[in-house]
């Protein structure tokens, strides 16, 4: 199986010990997100997970005890983008703490094994196309060397962030009907640019999760948890599908999600996994790094099964 840590919230960030504790005793518990009182058992044991797949904006926490996955093949997708606090208000400044996190990272397990993630892209007023384009600029230069891969994508509308959506005056990149318009030739043009900053620094660029073809910009369709570079860091081949979960443009493998929503205290505007601050905020105030689960506890009512995994 591939553990995604996490989707759902920043572990490595906010939940490292908690996460360590589970990988030393075996196994770990998972509310079903739809239905509070199913609750998944998922064993770890290193003969059952071909890889973990980790989804953080600041690794620092979890890399002093790397060591304790040695047993593990893994990598990182790090988010770095070009958002402020006004954004991102809780993500350390990128220039002076993130970047230089990156960087020790890649010189700690690899390049290959740090996945750039320049996510998610949005346009208003502030955030602008040129902006975007210095921002990518200015990061991909300081990684250079450190990161083979660059994933982006283009921000999505959700239930819970479209308030924030809608208070940042965020403009769709292409909106329903403008396929032909002036707008695709001007996203286009975007993407040719981002794509030829990520290869004169030796990346390659990829979009995940995008209806949009920009082939013909040299960026291609791909995935975040993705078959292929699993297959690279094992060195072996996985009998895997499309996760089904997903939305029809994700091109992700199947994996097992161990993160909870609403837990995470990144607190980012375009965030889909939080409903608000005070909930994430109230959540993390019942973590417990000793807990099977996280920000939580078994309670009177719960089902829990074992659920069934296996070696791909």
């Amino acid at each position: 199986m591939i553990l995604s840590v996490s989707r759902r919230t920043d572990i490595p960030n906010y939940y490292a010990d908690w996460f360590y504790n589970r990988m030393k005793e075996g196994f770990l518990y998972v509310r079903n997100p739809m239905n509070f009182h199913q609750v998944s058992r998922i064993e770890l044991s290193p003969d059952l997970v071909d890889c973990i797949v980790f989804w953080t904006k600041n690794p620092e926490p979890m890399m002093a005890r790397l060591q304790e996955l040695s047993d593990y093949m893994y990598y990182f997708q790090f988010t770095l983008t070009g958002y402020g606090r006004d954004i991102e208000p809780n993500v350390p400044h990128k220039k002076d703490k993130m970047i230089p996190v990156f960087q020790r990272l890649s010189e700690t397990i690899g390049s290959s094994r740090v996945v750039w993630r320049y996510d998610p892209i949005f346009f208003n007023d502030v955030y602008t196309e040129e902006y975007h384009v210095q921002a990518f600029e200015q990061i991909a230069d300081a990684l250079a060397g450190y990161t083979k891969r660059c994933v982006i994508s283009f921000v999505d509308t959700y239930v819970k962030n479209k308030a924030a959506m809608r208070e940042l005056k965020v403009r769709e990149p292409v909106g329903e009907g403008q396929e032909d318009s002036g707008s695709i030739q001007n996203l286009r043009a975007f993407a040719v640019k981002l794509n030829e900053i990520a290869h004169r620094n030796g990346m390659a660029i990829v979009t995940c999760a995008e209806k949009i073809d920009l082939s013909d910009c040299g960026i291609t369709h791909s995935s975040c948890i993705d078959k292929a570079l699993v297959e690279e860091i094992t060195g072996y081949a996985i009998d895997v599908g499309k996760d089904k979960n997903q939305r029809a443009e994700c091109g992700c493998v199947e994996s097992i999600e161990v993160g909870t929503y609403h837990t995470c205290l990144n607190s980012c505007k375009y965030c889909y996994a939080n409903d608000s601050w005070e909930k994430a905020e109230r959540n993390f105030k019942a973590y417990d790094a000793t807990s099977p689960l996280l920000c939580g506890r078994i309670e009177d009512g719960d089902k829990i099964t074992v659920r069934k995994v296996k070696r791909l």
